[in-house]
């Protein structure tokens, strides 16, 4: 019998007011599986509900807006009806014991006019056309170049994240992540890629920030900063994103971060799917040390490389992503060092059932195995 390498990977710890069950977090994973109104549905309370021993769940990225919507058949949390749809899902996910954050999403110029209302452009914090394509029902179209925001209508976008947190609460989420991450609004802002603002949302890296700082504020007046994450990716070029010099962005932005007391920072350390490592990278050691709260790490991580993160200190939770998919068991199959599924890419994004719901769990033959 193999002796398996002890880690506290698998054993609680405080994250909020909550008590998680592990250090294993299930990253947001969009799947476009959403019904005509953008609304969760009883397979979708299924699905999450089948992932529920992670010691948290973060959802799917979530359109606070219908201006907030990039991609087809992915989930809101602006209307009744998903906010029932996600009632149902977190009702599942707490029949099992779990918890659940929801992502909160604003693509920004990551978007197309037929996804908008009366075929509006996107928006954005300067009018920069993205390189790539939007994923519409129609298929995949290039992007359009979009529509600088008015600095009067800022005020509303941070109603958009008010409202959206709110509705969160409604639907019976254990707290809200912020995404900021990945090349989306927030993120946009942050640049200086993508904001050619000469208002006090660009410019310097304090004027930036403002607007993460600012949706992140009122995330938290709804929720308390102890039920609120927020996701960073800083050298990720993910949708087309960049910046001259990440590193005194991202520490400007953690540091400011902190005046929330936020649960935790949740950092995609890379290039999104792609690397660990990425060329004049950030230091994510000094962005950890920034930091007051809890780091949640995320990208390309495998066993091995999560349980030294924990060995060596340099993350309190690891997030898993793509694994979660195709082992619904990925805790225990983690914790058993068994083999893993791989998942069918072709049946990632959109369709029903088949590689959403379908895969299996471990049997007690491939637990003793295991164990062997």
């Amino acid at each position: 019998m193999t002796s398996k390498p002890e880690s506290d990977l698998f054993q609680p710890v405080k994250l909020g007011p909550y008590a998680l069950a592990n250090r294993i977090v299930m990253a947001p994973l969009t799947r476009s599986r959403a019904n005509k109104d953008d609304a969760p549905y009883a397979m979708h309370a299924e699905y999450y509900g089948q992932r529920a021993t992670a010691g948290l769940i973060i959802s799917e990225a979530t359109q606070i807006s219908r201006q907030g919507k990039g991609y087809a058949y992915t989930p809101g949390i602006h209307s009744e009806a998903q906010v029932a749809g996600w009632k149902l899902v977190t009702d599942a996910v707490h029949a099992k014991g779990g918890r659940i954050f929801l992502q909160l999403w604003h693509v920004g110029r990551i978007s197309h006019p037929s996804l908008q209302i009366d075929n509006a452009l996107p928006v954005a914090p300067s009018a920069i056309k993205p390189e790539g394509q939007a994923f519409t029902e129609a298929g995949f179209v290039p992007f359009v170049t979009p529509r600088a925001l008015e600095l009067d209508e800022i005020p509303g976008v941070i109603e958009q994240y008010r409202t959206a947190a709110e509705n969160a609460k409604l639907a019976g989420f254990d707290g809200v992540e912020v995404h900021a991450a990945n090349g989306y609004l927030l993120d946009q802002f942050l640049r200086d890629g993508t904001n050619k603002r000469t208002d006090a949302y660009g410019g310097s890296i304090e004027n930036r920030a403002r607007l993460m700082l600012e949706a992140t504020e009122a995330v938290v007046g709804v929720w308390g900063g102890d039920r609120v994450g927020i996701r960073l990716s800083p050298t990720t070029p993910a949708n087309d994103i960049a910046d001259s010099d990440p590193e005194p962005v991202f520490s400007h932005a953690v540091e400011q971060l902190n005046r929330f007391g936020l649960a935790y920072i949740h950092l995609v350390e890379g290039s999104t799917g792609a690397s660990r490592e990425v060329s004049g990278a950030v230091d994510y050691h000094k962005l950890r040390r920034l930091f007051n709260g809890l780091y949640i790490a995320n990208n390309l991580i495998d066993r091995e490389t999560a349980i030294k993160l924990r060995q060596d200190g340099d993350a309190d939770l690891v997030a898993f992503g793509r694994p979660f998919i195709s082992n619904p068991d990925l805790v225990e199959r983690l914790r058993i060092d068994a083999p893993l599924a791989e998942a069918n890419k072709d049946t990632f994004y959109g369709g029903g059932a088949e590689g959403y719901t379908d895969y299996p769990f471990l049997s007690d033959v491939d637990r003793q195995a295991a164990a062997d």
